[in-house]
């Protein structure tokens, strides 16, 4: 055996032995009344460590547990940026049609100050009767994404969700023209007015009574679309979306809104 080896050996076995006499030298004392109390003492402190290491321990895991939780809400957060952000650069050109009523716009909780506008009318005052048969006025509403989406894609071709709805609006502002003429008093008619008012009566029928409805002559008169291909296969999309149903007759056909 070489003279280091032997030396590591016997370096070990003092180690050992050493520790064994430590060990016997606290046995020794802890037989004796006077450091007896102190060790006791020792005692409850380590066991008051040992229970805030393991009170500790717990902490810990509850913070781990709470920055999983957290980045996991920052993830989510993250995702619900990204859909705002796309909304925001995707918003519809038509949204819901909202009726607001005076008395609503009369609420207590609003600011008479705050930055509400009131439209106010400056046409030609109109009587009561008038005015009502005005607001009453049935206007197509806009399809939704859902029906857009359940539209055959044969139907659509390229045609757009937004693109549809720019022709409903067109729509609702023939039919609106056309009957705040037909209730505008004929005192107060033009020749023009006068003229399209009997165009108007000539073409209802007993399938468009109290219904309302418009002819290709009125989107010419009252709108800029052409009543051309893609114009019609957009009709044929607002009938299967049950915006629209056709009246023939008299060489006319007749687009009531449903």
């Amino acid at each position: 055996m070489a003279s280091s080896d032997l030396e590591q050996l016997c370096s070990y076995v003092n180690e050992k032995i050493g520790n064994i006499k430590k060990t016997l030298s606290l046995r020794n004392l802890g037989q004796e009344p006077t450091l007896k109390s102190i060790l006791n003492q020792i005692e409850d402190e380590i066991i008051v460590v040992n229970e805030l290491l393991n009170k500790f321990e717990l902490e810990i895991q509850h913070q781990e547990q709470t920055n999983t939780s957290l980045k996991e809400l920052c993830e989510s957060l993250e995702e619900d940026y990204k859909d705002v952000v796309h909304l925001k650069e995707n918003i519809p050109s038509h949204l819901p049609q909202v009726n607001v009523t005076q008395s609503s716009v009369k609420g207590p909780d609003l600011d008479p100050d705050g930055p509400v506008k009131v439209e106010e009318s400056v046409s030609i005052k109109k009587t009561p009767k008038e005015q009502k048969s005005i607001n009453s006025i049935k206007e197509m509403l806009f399809i939704t994404t859902d029906e857009f989406n359940g539209v055959p894609a044969y139907m659509k071709s390229r045609l757009t969700y937004c693109q549809i709805n720019d022709v409903i609006k067109e729509i609702n502002k023939a039919v609106v023209s056309k009957y705040k003429i037909v209730h505008q008093p004929k005192s107060s008619m033009n020749s023009v007015a006068r003229n399209l008012y009997h165009r108007f009566i000539n073409e209802e029928t007993k399938d468009t009574k109290g219904q309302y409805f418009i002819v290709e002559a009125d989107i010419k008169e009252f709108t800029t679309l052409k009543a051309d291909k893609r114009f019609h296969v957009i009709l044929n999309i607002l009938r299967h979306c049950r915006r629209l149903s056709e009246v023939r007759g008299g060489g006319l056909t007749r687009y009531v809104i449903t």
